[in-house]
């Protein structure tokens, strides 16, 4: 190969690969889905299961929503909870909408909101609306007990950190104690909160979104996390006994891109 051959073969193959990482970012990482599955029941018998979905940023219902849904429907979980930042605006409500109708409307939903229902001006009486019309409880502050299978599990939802009035102990007021407790919280920061304000209530799990898990990594790096993040990024945190799982999210915010931080959807049984 002369010279004039190898400096176009280089060239080539830096293009290629510079277009490979943009098919990357632009498209693999945000539309294929990373579906992750954990167990973390307390015994074999009478297992509950649940999707997690975070972080939506729903604009317009796209093929790949389609397929989300299918696939929750075929997995028949009993509950879903929904972590947060579903929409940016008001106007995108519709299709948030368009989305849960293609759910089971028999599977019990539970929400809370990001901090983009509120920078986005969201108007929460519609958005509580339509969670409301697909078996959906939008949750501020609140808690819920359910029973499931011969069991009950109660569920903490809490308003967002950064936007919104997270309260703690007002969403655990008259919490019934069941054997099983779930928070879901949208910032994983204010897990650090919790644990001082726990006192001895027993928590199995927190479920967080919010990161993106940095939505675009450099060679490991993370140039960037959205405040309310802290010190955490994705996955499982164990290090204490407020056991947390941050989810990477389905959507984007800021920009329309993801590398090295797939969209993922979470499936657990507890």
């Amino acid at each position: 190969m002369n010279k004039s051959s190898r400096r176009k073969f280089i060239k080539g193959g830096i293009f290629a690969a510079i277009g490979l990482t943009f098919l990357d970012s632009l498209w693999f990482e945000k539309y294929i889905i990373d579906w992750n599955y954990f167990d973390i029941s307390k015994s074999a018998k009478n297992k509950i299961k649940f999707i997690q979905i975070s972080d939506l940023h729903i604009n317009e219902l796209k093929s790949f929503h389609e397929s989300i849904a299918e696939k929750i429907n075929s997995k028949k979980p009993d509950i879903i909870f929904i972590t947060g930042d579903s929409v940016d605006s008001t106007d995108k409500i519709e299709s948030l909408n368009k989305f849960l109708e293609l759910i089971d409307t028999s599977i019990r939903k539970y929400a809370i909101t990001g901090n983009w229902e509120y920078w986005g001006n969201v108007n929460l009486d519609k958005l509580k609306a339509v969670y409301s019309n697909n078996n959906c409880e939008l949750l501020i502050n609140e808690n819920r007990s359910v029973k499931i299978k011969d069991r009950e599990i109660s569920i903490i939802g809490i308003d967002d950190l950064v936007g919104g009035e997270a309260d703690f102990p007002k969403a655990v007021e008259n919490l019934k104690k069941t054997d099983t407790t779930i928070v879901l919280s949208h910032c994983p920061v204010h897990r650090d909160i919790i644990t001082k304000q726990k006192g001895d209530l027993k928590i199995d799990l927190v479920l967080s979104g919010h990161t993106h898990g940095g939505q675009i990594t450099l060679l490991g790096m993370v140039p960037f996390k959205p405040r309310g993040s802290g010190k955490y990024l994705k996955g499982w945190y164990k290090n204490s006994d407020l056991k947390m799982y941050i989810s990477k999210g389905i959507g984007t915010s800021i920009l329309p891109i993801r590398f090295g931080a797939r969209a993922e959807m979470v499936e657990m049984e507890v």
